[in-house]
């Protein structure tokens, strides 16, 4: 695959953050990595995909700060997907750093109890695992479809949170990837996590759902604080269509209200690129990880980033 290296920016709706200027590069892994999460250590950058083959959570690091990678080929990070939960349907993982000695993974498996996918925590010592599963999955949301995308965040004040989607599209409705007649909602939920990342506390409050815009489907969000400004990227249309596409919403606070951006952040055709998605940043906004299609059958998503830079209300090229 050839190497794609394009500036570009987008409006963002809140005067605070009025531009993203981006360089994409890749492809970076030159496998199939799809919904890749990014965690910086001080002993390295890791990135962490959906299952592939007889891995549950596939691994891949970088000693250089994200710019080459190797696939950590035979490393599963989650052997064990939890007594609760059917191996080898584990879908996008983020992994978080408690701050003690423990990483926390977030990760979505199917439930043969609830005949959805729910979202889970585990837990380990490394980064790269194994991570231990928590006993029982953190939601599943399943009158709305299941839960999955689940992605960690940490406030100011030091309170920790999940978003994750509640997954309407899985009921039916028709199309390449359900809910082609919009019946159901594909709402982004936030939970509010006890201190040790694992514990729901609270109630999951909705903040943003699909729009006529987004297809019949909102999913993968990851959400930042920017210079005061809550970040929420999203996904938007059908993971396997050319539509699919990596978009933004802005808050001023935790729990909205979030407006979206004008238009998305990627979508095929930029930088070469066929259904951008899953995409999550860097703590500080700067640096991403996604995936995009390089094979439709089988469907191969290989792993990208991009670099962006928050430049006020000019931007140069």
């Amino acid at each position: 695959m050839p190497s794609f290296s394009r500036i570009f920016f987008a409006l963002i709706s809140l005067a605070a953050l009025p531009l993203t200027w981006a360089i994409v590069n890749g492809p970076v892994i030159s496998a199939n990595f799809p919904d890749p999460a990014i965690l910086v250590t001080n002993g390295g950058t890791y990135a962490f995909a959906t299952n592939s083959g007889n891995i549950n959570i596939q691994v891949a690091t970088s000693t250089d700060g994200g710019v080459t990678w190797e696939l950590q080929s035979g490393v599963d990070a989650l052997p064990n997907v939890g007594s609760w939960a059917t191996a080898n349907s584990t879908w996008a993982p983020d992994v978080i750093d408690r701050g003690d000695g423990t990483f926390v993974m977030y990760y979505a498996a199917w439930s043969t109890s609830h005949s959805t996918h729910c979202v889970a925590a585990a837990t380990s010592v490394t980064p790269v695992g194994p991570y231990t599963p928590e006993s029982h999955p953190v939601a599943c949301q399943t009158p709305g479809g299941g839960a999955i995308d689940p992605a960690g965040f940490q406030d100011t004040n030091g309170t920790r949170y999940i978003v994750y989607k509640v997954d309407g599209s899985s009921l039916g409705g028709g199309g390449p990837c359900g809910n082609a007649n919009g019946e159901y909602s594909t709402p982004i939920m936030l939970q509010e996590m006890e201190a040790d990342g694992v514990t729901p506390t609270g109630e999951p409050i909705q903040i943003l759902d699909r729009g006529q815009s987004d297809g019949p489907l909102i999913e993968a969000p990851a959400l930042i604080l920017h210079n005061g400004t809550y970040v929420l990227f999203f996904s938007s249309n059908c993971y396997n269509t050319d539509l699919y596409d990596i978009s933004y919403a802005t808050a001023p606070s935790i729990s909205g209200p979030y407006t979206k951006a004008s238009s998305p952040l990627l979508i095929t055709g930029d930088d070469g690129l066929t259904a951008p998605g899953g995409a999550t940043p860097r703590l500080d906004g700067q640096f991403m990880v996604f995936h995009a299609t390089v094979n439709t059958n089988p469907l191969t998503r290989y792993m990208y980033t991009a670099t962006a830079t928050w430049n006020g209300t000019i931007v140069s090229t």
